[in-house]
């Protein structure tokens, strides 16, 4: 191989590792040349095997910041559905100066290990306000559950945090009938939440969630948004912690 063709080869690869796009200078190769070039670039990458890695996370960090991108104008242009909706419940402080809003589906396992994070929060910081958005997003039994959640927190909206951490806590699959057992214990029967689930307060909660997790990018649960940025995940409590330490100290979650 040339010496000019080594340093194609190797700008190449650079280009590569960067994750651009190279104008393509194996156009003007003949077929000798390109077998030349390609074995060159075998060669390069098997003793070399760390670049793909390089390659992986630059692409990776690429797209987690189109997908922050696209989150942030999402969230300027949805701030009252997603802050504000008037189908969703806050716990903690209703005043509190910075909000959380998670995402969640009451059959997400990652959701249930993540409920000690929201708890961990709302007992450490009491100027907090935590905004529980219903997601059901893992089967039919999730929307049923959902229906009854519906169901409840019209009637009983005060106890609507105890009834969130008693289904989301319970080892057991969230269906409807797991749902009614858990509103009965509450003192919600099973008459009022099927006279009140006739009445559809589901239909437009889950079709106004569905509509902002697609905006937001969000594919899984949890999610949250905190201030300006969307944190896709079950991050853990210290980093929800510290975004919202920032938004106390610069208005945004990155200072």
């Amino acid at each position: 191989m040339t010496l000019k063709m080594k340093m194609i080869a190797a700008a190449s690869l650079i280009a590569l590792a960067a994750g651009v796009a190279l104008p393509g200078p194996a156009a003007a190769l003949d077929a000798k040349q390109k077998e030349e070039f390609g074995a060159f670039i075998k060669e390069y990458l098997l003793a070399n095997p760390e670049i793909m890695l390089e390659v992986q996370e630059a692409l990776t960090s690429k797209q987690r910041a189109k997908q922050q991108e696209t989150a942030q104008a999402a969230i300027a242009d949805n701030k009252k559905a997603i802050f504000n909706s008037d189908y969703d419940i806050a716990l903690g402080n209703p005043d509190g100066d910075v909000t959380i809003v998670e995402f969640f589906d009451y059959n997400c396992g990652y959701c249930k290990r993540a409920m000690s994070d929201m708890d961990d929060i709302l007992a450490k910081d009491k100027n907090v306000r935590f905004v529980l958005k219903e997601l059901p997003i893992l089967g039919p039994d999730s929307l049923a559950a959902h229906k009854v959640s519906a169901a409840f927190r019209v009637i009983a909206p005060q106890k609507y945090g105890d009834f969130h951490r008693a289904l989301l806590g319970a080892e057991e699959r969230a269906t409807e009938e797991t749902a009614i057992a858990v509103a009965a214990k509450l003192g919600v029967t099973e008459a009022q939440l099927r006279e009140k689930m006739d009445d559809g307060p589901y239909d437009a909660s889950v079709r106004e969630a569905y509509t902002l997790a697609n905006e937001l990018g969000i594919t899984g649960t949890p999610s949250y948004v905190v201030g300006n940025e969307a944190v896709f995940g079950a991050v853990g409590a210290p980093e929800i912690e510290q975004k919202v330490a920032n938004m106390r100290a610069c208005g945004k979650t990155v200072c």
